[in-house]
């Protein structure tokens, strides 16, 4: 079998996660950011700006295997969003189909903002899409654009995403954070590394011949209120003095399920925030 060619478009934290694990298996694998010295070693450089409709000179011109456009908006608003997901998907279709390139599957980072649950329901892939912001709206316009694309497609929905560099959370208990208990207001995680793998996990089970799903959800095992993960934090770190008043977050609420890709036989390294969390604090010792 020759070597699988993957191309991932927005390299950033969970494309190099992810790059490292496919070149690791062997796989060639082309990385599009703006700042290609950022890339991880072995990576074919792609020096691009997805917001600019001209195609990249080193856009690679042979058969592309699989993508994975998998983008962080620069700015969190409204034209942000949709530059980076609609937009920006937009061009990476329109340059696939200028070099008469068909992968055997394009895969989209997309999140749960589409769900708009917010009582702590259990959500799956064939919950209703109904979104309550602009996030998820234009997350849903850039999923249909993918999946009518014509191309085989799927949209991977990963939320939560927590890691080394991604440590707001323990900054904040570090400071003192409280929130309040009731009503308890879920939220779904999945370590940086669990997303990668995910990623690597779906790349490696479409490339053996599995079929694959049009949408997963990616998380951990284990949704649970803020105030459960902020008091266990607490007493991990240590942390004995804390705010006087506690915070009420008015956000959505709702429990993701990963059922989907478990069936496929994905196992998450992190199963719950615990693991994830004792992880990052010991590697930071």
């Amino acid at each position: 079998m020759s070597t699988p060619t993957l191309l991932i478009a927005g390299c950033g934290d969970v494309g190099s996660r992810l790059a490292r694990q496919m070149i690791a298996q062997g796989w060639a694998v082309h990385g599009l950011r703006r700042s290609p010295g950022k890339l991880p070693e072995g990576v074919l450089p792609i020096a691009a700006d997805l917001f600019d409709e001209r195609c990249p000179a080193a856009w690679p011109t042979g058969p592309l295997d699989y993508l994975v456009y998998c983008l962080a908006a620069s700015t969190h608003d409204e034209a942000g969003y949709r530059a980076a997901y609609v937009q920006g998907l937009k061009h990476v279709l329109g340059w696939l189909q200028q070099h008469g390139q068909r992968p055997r599957r394009v895969f989209f980072v997309s999140s749960s903002s589409v769900y708009g649950q917010l009582a702590g329901e259990w959500v799956d892939e064939a919950s209703a899409v109904e979104p309550s912001g602009f996030s998820g709206r234009i997350m849903v316009e850039a999923e249909n654009t993918l999946l009518h694309s014509g191309l085989p497609a799927t949209v991977v929905r990963l939320t939560g995403i927590y890691g080394p560099g991604r440590e707001r959370l323990l900054t904040q208990v570090r400071e003192g954070y409280r929130v309040a208990e009731d009503p308890p207001l879920y939220g779904n995680r999945i370590h940086s590394d669990d997303a990668a793998g995910l990623l690597a996990f779906l790349l490696g089970s479409d490339a053996a011949g599995k079929a694959l799903a049009n949408v997963y959800i990616g998380v951990d095992d284990a949704p649970a209120p803020l105030a459960e993960v902020v008091a266990w934090l607490r007493e991990y770190l240590g942390v004995t003095d804390w705010q006087a008043e506690a915070q009420v977050r008015r956000t959505g609420s709702k429990r993701c399920s990963n059922a989907l890709a478990r069936q496929l036989g994905w196992v998450p390294r992190y199963p719950s925030y615990r693991e994830g969390y004792a992880a990052i604090i010991t590697e930071a010792l």
